[in-house]
């Protein structure tokens, strides 16, 4: 063995050398300080046969700066989104203070599996947890919950504590023919296909509820579909509802679909359906459940407190559902991954838990502290608890209030505006969220009016695409003139989340999600529909 090699490894790669860290970091972060007085980075080229071809692993030891030198470009050429003008989708950066638990988190690199491999890291996620449940329960004697590595396998977890409490031994026994199905409204996310393909469940025994104008899922239809399938001999293991769509921001009542679900697992004497919440996106409203707007002490103007009162009553909900999903990584402006599975009931996790007989390598695991008896990952970083616990700190709450109203201020202002106009309907005008969703039609034609047809079902189909043809081409045409340096990014859906009588409703979108979104960047999106007409 070559010892002077070995040696230089050492050194190099497990020695910390913080002048030469520090300095490699500073030169990131002014990469980052330069980017960020930029307009947003067009789509670069992309040659993955190049970089299939091309593998590169050096054959001779180097140091850190060759290691800075293999991975810059392709920091250089990400995005941050750190520009205003960035209103795409639910992204937006991430906040400093995150970045700051991230770096305590990757110099420890604890592994949250249990104690041994975590040790005081462990107690971060359970104050993290429970920081958040408090936020979002309001309160509540026992929660629990772990970070994962996305909202798929957090809204997983809640499908599967809903399919262990219908299917008592399936985690051992399989579904052994047992008919299970779930619920979910037709603005779910996508990824509960994913889960219930994943799950065994099978995608086509996963059903949507139509949703209403306000994009929140119909409760009738709920309870008819409730009854359908006890007919059918089906089980149904749980009910998703959505708390902010991730195009329109549509809620749904889940203290009503709680009552729904007691009241049909009452009449029919079977398992009540475990209600889980997928709160990804509009979760963050629960930052203003405790504002008192009465003091209003951060001077909140009287339109916006009407916002926040509407925020408190969308978000009362929540202390009816079995568990959450939430995505810190959104609206938190945490780094990826910062998700995490909370249970009102700490007790609901043992229908997840396994034995230490079936993993003999983490035999000192105690099933009251180690989620590696009852997660699904067995590695499990964390960023979560470091990034969540920084930002809630170093922010505060009043800091998260400012942030979140704001973003509301600015969606209300869009919306208004926009519905000033006659060519042009914003379709979620009665949701409370960033994500704003509308229609540009040519001048001349009355948006509204074209929109009132379509929901009352007078709107033939073949009218109505061309009148989606129309909303398509103008978005296109926007895109095609912006000036990167002015103009914000938006993005088109082509299914907000309402289904009008069958017909899927395109919209534009925008989403407000970086804090430094202003006025003026209304100001020029306005002008720049004016102007395309």
């Amino acid at each position: 063995m070559d010892q002077k090699l070995y040696g230089q490894i050492v050194d190099n790669f497990f020695t910390c050398s913080p002048e030469l860290i520090t300095a490699i970091f500073r030169e990131f972060l002014l990469a980052v300080q330069a980017e960020s007085s930029l307009p947003p980075s067009p789509r670069m080229a992309q040659n993955y046969e190049t970089a299939q071809a091309n593998p590169e692993i050096h054959v001779l030891p180097g140091n850190l700066k060759d290691a800075r030198d293999a991975v810059f470009p392709y920091f250089w050429g990400t995005d941050g989104w750190f520009s205003p003008l960035h209103l795409e989708n639910v992204k937006g950066p991430a906040n400093y203070a995150s970045l700051v638990g991230a770096l305590a988190c990757l110099l420890k690199n604890p592994n949250l599996c249990t104690d041994t491999y975590s040790q005081r890291s462990n107690e971060l996620e359970i104050k993290a947890v429970t920081a958040l449940a408090n936020l979002l329960f309001y309160h509540i004697e026992d929660p629990w919950g772990v970070f994962t590595m996305g909202g798929t396998i957090s809204n997983l977890y809640g499908a599967k504590l809903g399919i262990e409490k219908t299917c008592p031994g399936a985690m051992h026994n399989g579904l052994d023919g047992t008919g299970i199905a779930g619920i979910v409204s037709e603005a779910a996310h996508y990824s509960n296909l994913t889960l219930a393909g994943w799950l065994g469940l099978g995608t086509k025994n996963l059903h949507s509820i139509p949703t209403d104008e306000t994009f929140a899922m119909r409760l009738d239809l709920l309870e008819q579909k409730l009854e359908e399938l006890h007919a059918d001999g089906a089980r149904v293991a749980f009910v998703t509802a959505t708390l902010g769509t991730t195009d329109s921001s549509g809620i749904d009542d889940v203290a009503a679909i709680h009552g729904i679900l007691e009241s049909f697992a009452a009449r029919r004497g079977v398992t009540r359906p475990q209600l889980h919440v997928d709160a990804a996106v509009g979760w963050v409203l629960s930052f203003l459940a405790a504002y008192d707007a009465a003091q209003n002490e951060l001077g909140f103007s009287p339109s916006t407190l009407a916002l926040v009162q509407r925020a408190q009553r969308a978000t009362a909900g929540l202390r009816a559902a079995d568990s959450i999903t939430i995505d810190f990584h959104k609206m938190g402006w945490g780094h990826y991954p910062a998700s995490a599975f909370l249970v009102r009931s700490r007790q609901d996790l043992r229908y997840l838990s396994r034995s230490t007989e079936d993993m003999p390598y983490f035999s000192e695991a105690d099933g009251r502290r180690d989620p590696a008896v009852f997660t699904l990952e067995t590695s499990r970083p964390a960023f979560g608890p470091y990034t969540v616990m920084a930002s809630l700190n170093g922010i505060g709450l009043a800091g998260w209030q400012l942030l979140v109203a704001r973003a509301l201020e600015l969606a209300e202002d869009l919306k208004q505006r926009l519905e000033r106009l006659e060519y042009c309907k914003v379709l979620n005008l009665g949701a409370i969220g960033p994500s704003v969703v509308w229609w540009v039609l040519p001048k001349g034609r009355n948006a509204k009016e074209i929109y009132e047809r379509t929901v009352s079902g007078q709107m033939p189909e073949d009218k109505f695409s061309r009148y989606a043809a129309e909303i398509r081409r103008l978005f296109e045409k926007r895109e095609k003139n912006l000036d990167p340096r002015l103009d914000a990014r938006l993005s088109f859906t082509l299914n907000a989340g309402h289904k009008a009588h069958g017909l899927a409703l395109p919209a534009w979108k925008a989403v407000f999600f970086n804090p430094l979104t202003d006025g003026a960047v209304l100001d020029r999106l306005i002008y720049s529909i004016e102007e395309l007409l």
